[in-house]
């Protein structure tokens, strides 16, 4: 496909400098930051339908184990005997 555009003077300064930095020509590089920013669409796109999903997800009990897996090994893996998530703290800051 081609296209034309009209770019504005700041842009195309931009391309011009970024292609040059690049070692790319101004097609190449506009090729290159369109398709880099089509696919960290897509990306952003798939984390959010993804943490939709663990939204929409009802397994209660489920969640409940994943919480307390994850409470208990980050308090394994740590340098400090101290622990980050101490059981009598449980309810009132986590």
């Amino acid at each position: 496909m081609t296209l034309n555009l009209d770019l504005p003077p700041e842009l195309e300064q931009y391309l011009l400098q970024e292609a040059e930095q690049q070692g790319l020509s101004v097609e190449a590089m506009t090729l290159q930051l369109l398709a880099n920013s089509l696919q960290l669409r897509q990306k952003h796109t798939e984390a959010v339908d993804m943490l939709q999903s663990w939204l929409d997800d009802e397994d209660v009990e489920e969640q409940q184990e994943t919480g307390e897996y994850l409470v208990q090994v980050l308090d394994e893996d740590r340098l400090s005997d101290r622990k980050l998530f101490p059981l009598e703290m449980k309810g009132v800051t986590w």
